[in-house]
């Protein structure tokens, strides 16, 4: 019996999570305003980068597949990157450069002003992640960020979705689903608008 009352809280407090997230319109307006930076910058011909660090890594991956192949339906693929994929060029960076410049440096050689870099970072304090962000900001790449309620990001993204907690997994798995909700903004966007 404890461990089905663990995993009944384990969803209860995914849930409670969520339902503040619903329930903030400075989050949800974030959220729409992000969605119109991703699809505007696609009708541009620009791109979108992704990073993050374990997890987040993992989740900027997933958002980056979601545009690259398909989400809802059927289309041609949308330019997107996940900078946390390519080995070589992460053990290259981080034994030549420092792992604080992982990201920054691929922004600096593969992106270009109308992009989208979108940081996701639970504690908003990854130095790779901030780092990365100065870099966009220099290309004149738009910064999107994803965090929990703490850290450096909120101020200086051009944007920054703030998930109302300080829980990692929940702040996770808010991310994923704010990741979901812009890809499917920007397909229906992009493909029916």
């Amino acid at each position: 019996m404890e461990s089905l009352t663990y995993f009944n809280q384990q969803i209860r407090s995914s849930i409670e999570t969520k339902q503040r997230l619903l329930e903030r319109d400075d989050v949800l307006e974030a959220m729409t305003r992000a969605g119109e930076i991703c699809l505007e910058a696609y009708q541009a011909g620009n791109q979108v980068l992704l990073a993050g660090n374990g997890g987040s890594a993992a989740d900027a991956q997933h958002i980056a597949a979601e545009f690259v192949s398909r989400f809802e339906f059927d289309r041609l693929g949308l330019p997107a990157q996940a900078l946390t994929t390519d080995t070589s060029i992460l053990t290259a960076i981080g034994n030549d450069y420092g792992f604080e410049k992982l990201f920054a440096r691929q922004l600096q050689a593969n992106g270009r002003k109308g992009d989208v870099f979108i940081g996701i970072s639970t504690s908003g304090k990854s130095p790779n992640i901030l780092r990365a962000i100065e870099i966009a900001k220099e290309k004149g790449i738009t910064t999107i960020g994803l965090t929990g309620e703490g850290g450096d990001m909120k101020a200086m993204c051009d944007l920054c979705i703030s998930v109302p907690s300080s829980h990692t997994a929940r702040i996770q798995e808010c991310h994923i689903l704010i990741g979901h909700a812009i890809c499917g903004f920007v397909e229906k966007g992009y493909f029916n608008g």
